[in-house]
């Protein structure tokens, strides 16, 4: 009796300790990547108001950044596989992709044709795209973190990098449809999500291994390099 007491202690302990490095490595990023988004219980909840644009370019009764959010949603709903490919034509599977498929699905979810937009600026401003190496490629090009940073400082509202947690001014700053873009030792991107964690911190909607998901923006180490608005 007593080896199976000590057994099972010791399997309490395991349990509690997988659980509280879910909860709290990285700000939960585990259990959010799984869809189950884990806020403290008797932590005050901060309101920060919304006012994202209120324009409807393709007249579908939303507003344009909802659309965005709404279509990078649709990659978590549908768990779409990180996978990093070359495809013909640009435009990967619908169920497969990486971080930047996020970004051009979801605005082409408010009709804007980013591969589009951006094939045509590299094409005429080849030397300003890191990694086109002066041989532009619409296969893939589009689909660059580097690319997209570029495109972005050029034809992007820059916004800014900073998030502070719980400041009410900050916070309203970053907004449902905005881009956040991470350079230093980790290319990522990503879209700001409508929710927000209880401290006013957004989620962002990315595809990072194994799928898609919706994490807290607080759960990335790797510092902002910049933080876009398109130009409704």
């Amino acid at each position: 009796m007593k080896g199976l007491k000590r057994v099972g202690l010791i399997s309490g302990i395991i349990i509690i300790g997988i659980l509280s490095f879910a909860l709290f490595f990285r700000d939960g990023i585990i259990l959010d990547s799984l869809g189950v988004h884990f806020n403290h219980p008797f932590s005050k909840t901060l309101v920060v108001p919304q006012n994202h644009s209120a324009i409807d370019a393709n007249n579908n009764g939303v507003e344009d950044p909802i659309d965005i959010v709404n279509a990078a949603r649709k990659e978590v709903e549908q768990r779409t596989k990180y996978k990093s490919a070359y495809y013909a034509g640009g435009y990967p599977p619908e169920d497969e992709g990486v971080c930047t498929d996020v970004i051009w699905r979801g605005l082409f979810g408010a009709g804007i044709a980013l591969k589009e937009l951006m094939d045509e600026d590299i094409a005429e401003h080849t030397d300003l795209y890191p990694r086109v190496n002066n041989a532009p490629d619409p296969n893939i090009d589009f689909r660059r973190v580097p690319n997209q940073f570029v495109y972005f400082e050029r034809f992007a509202e820059s916004l800014t990098t900073e998030l502070i947690p719980g400041d009410v001014e900050n916070l309203k700053q970053w907004q449902p449809g905005d881009i956040v873009l991470f350079l230093d030792g980790f290319h990522h991107v990503a879209i700001i999500s409508d929710k927000r964690a209880k401290d006013g911190t957004p989620y962002v909607i990315h595809n990072n291994q194994p799928f898609a998901a919706e994490v807290k923006l607080t759960s990335f180490r790797t510092p902002i390099a910049g933080h876009y608005r398109w130009n409704y």
